[in-house]
């Protein structure tokens, strides 16, 4: 099987979370599996080393998949569209060569599910202008939880 055939040894595995800690605890796993995900795309994956990029594509859309399935788990639509929105905000940024995908990723999982980040996403959609999922960030999950998450998720993806 592809996942377990990725799966670091126990030993080399990194679980310490990165964006779950800004969101409710109910969203927690799906949150970091969907970041497992996106980290197979983008970045150095905590959990596996995939082969190839290839075997790191398909398992990072896996990935995706199956948090997205954790979170729709808990009955929150708006969860899910989020997550989705998300997902497909990341993946526009990296197309664009933008920036903007630590304050995507903070201020989603701050506020996921509420459904209020429709204008802030639409900044940094349609002019690159994170500057506001970044105050949404901050001002929800609060400035130290938000930079914590920073640093980690900068070790990971640079």
């Amino acid at each position: 099987m592809l996942w377990e055939e990725s799966l670091r040894p126990a030993s080399e595995q990194d679980r310490t979370p990165v964006f779950s800690r800004l969101c409710e605890p109910v969203y927690a796993l799906g949150v970091e599996t969907i970041y497992e995900g996106y980290l197979l795309h983008y970045g150095r994956p905590r959990l596996f080393s995939p082969a190839d990029p290839d075997t790191a594509l398909l398992l990072g859309d896996y990935l995706y998949a199956h948090g997205l399935v954790r979170v729709s788990a808990t009955g929150s639509i708006g969860a899910v569209h989020d997550l989705a929105e998300l997902i497909s905000l990341c993946a526009q940024a990296r197309a664009d060569s933008r920036g903007g995908e630590f304050e995507a990723w903070a201020a989603t999982a701050a506020l996921l599910g509420k459904g209020s980040l429709s204008q802030a996403r639409a900044a940094l959609r349609d002019r690159g202008d994170a500057t506001v999922l970044a105050e949404v960030a901050r001002s929800t999950a609060g400035v130290e939880a938000v930079e914590r998450a920073r640093c980690a998720h900068k070790l990971l993806v640079g």
